[in-house]
């Protein structure tokens, strides 16, 4: 009879098998200062437990509505992986959950990772979590928890995926849009830091057939490599569009300017008796788009159904307030401008004026 003492040496272990648990705990070990770093009220626990709390009574709520959002990065990961630039791919993962809580006029609370990969490397998975943890202080929610799973031979190479949970609340009765949205409204855009987190497929294509490499200088960013600026992370609008819904604004809807851009993002906040009217002049276009437009052949209506063109968050307030929350944003460090006003829906729930300055 065999000696079970010894089977670990005479069989397989399940490092052979490619998942190093050793790896796992490391990481674990190396990432919790960068949690710690994203407390707040409602929760002060540690991570390594079965699952992570919330307290929502201590967060200050008092008849809260939850409203959660779940996303990844797309293949933006693809230029971080061929590069090794895993930095600022965390940060993308929390903006594309947490843009989207505050959309419903709520705020973000808590967030969630998963990390998949072939093989797990400690120091890149320190560097994206890490990232994550960056993006949850800007949202101001605290990363709670997360699975690192290590499949060999579900990923090949360097290749890895990433997606997030974040969890927000609200009071009842003050989610968005309001129902008192109407046509007049005033439609204030939000600028964006870059493309963010879509249309990367085809941005990965357009590189492809500029004939570039990733290191050499971006075209639209001298001094700059084309994969760092690429790789120019997603903005996180949360504070200063919670403030300005504190501060009594009358704001009646937003709308995140993600995959589909203006044509399909607009109206999944309008109701049905109510288009939008954008003046593309009024838009300040970010030169790394008029390259993508430019080199990929690609005509406007493309570009406004598959990139943000410049437009991060759309904000429709009341007229007598526009003004006042352009000011309040600028002053906050964004860049925020009247481009447009809500009508009634005639035809197509988003119309434009002019020509994007590509």
């Amino acid at each position: 009879m065999s000696d079970p003492k010894n089977l670990t040496s005479n069989g397989l272990s399940y490092k052979q098998a490619g998942v190093d648990i050793d790896a796992g705990n490391a990481l674990v070990e190396a990432i919790k200062p960068a949690v710690r770093s994203t407390r707040r009220s409602g929760a002060d626990g540690e991570i390594g437990g079965f699952g992570g709390l919330f307290d929502l009574k201590a967060a200050g709520f008092t008849d809260p509505v939850l409203v959660a959002a779940n996303d990844g990065v797309g293949t933006k990961l693809k230029i971080a992986i061929d590069t090794g630039n895993h930095g600022t791919i965390g940060q993308d993962l929390v903006a594309m959950c947490v843009n989207d809580i505050i959309v419903q006029g709520a705020e973000p609370l808590f967030f969630l990772d998963y990390f998949a990969t072939g093989k797990l490397d400690v120091a890149q998975g320190t560097a994206i979590v890490t990232g994550i943890a960056d993006g949850c202080r800007l949202a101001g929610c605290a990363l709670i928890g997360g699975e690192t799973a290590e499949m060999p031979g579900m990923y090949h190479g360097n290749d890895y995926d990433l997606a997030g949970f974040a969890v927000g609340a609200a009071e009842r009765g003050t989610l968005l849009p309001r129902a008192d949205i109407a046509a007049g409204d005033t439609l204030v855009a939000i600028a964006s830091s870059g493309v963010h987190s879509n249309g990367y497929s085809l941005v990965r294509k357009i590189v492809e057939v500029s004939g570039l490499a990733w290191d050499a200088d971006a075209p639209f960013a001298p001094g700059t490599a084309l994969s760092e600026a690429l790789l120019t992370p997603t903005r996180i609008y949360v504070k200063p569009l919670l403030a300005a819904l504190k501060a009594g604004l009358a704001i009646k809807a937003l709308a995140h300017i993600t995959g589909g851009g203006f044509i399909d993002n607009i109206p999944r906040v309008l109701p049905d008796h109510l288009a939008a009217h954008v003046n593309l002049p009024a838009i300040t276009v970010p030169k790394v788009f008029g390259w993508l437009s430019r080199t990929g052949g690609i005509v406007e209506h493309e570009m406004l159904r598959t990139f943000n063109c410049g437009v991060g968050m759309l904000v429709a307030v009341a007229p007598e307030d526009a003004q006042a929350l352009v000011d309040q944003l600028n002053a906050a460090g964004e860049i925020a401008s009247i481009v447009g006003n809500l009508t009634e829906r005639s035809g197509e729930p988003v119309t434009f004026e002019g020509s994007l300055a590509l």
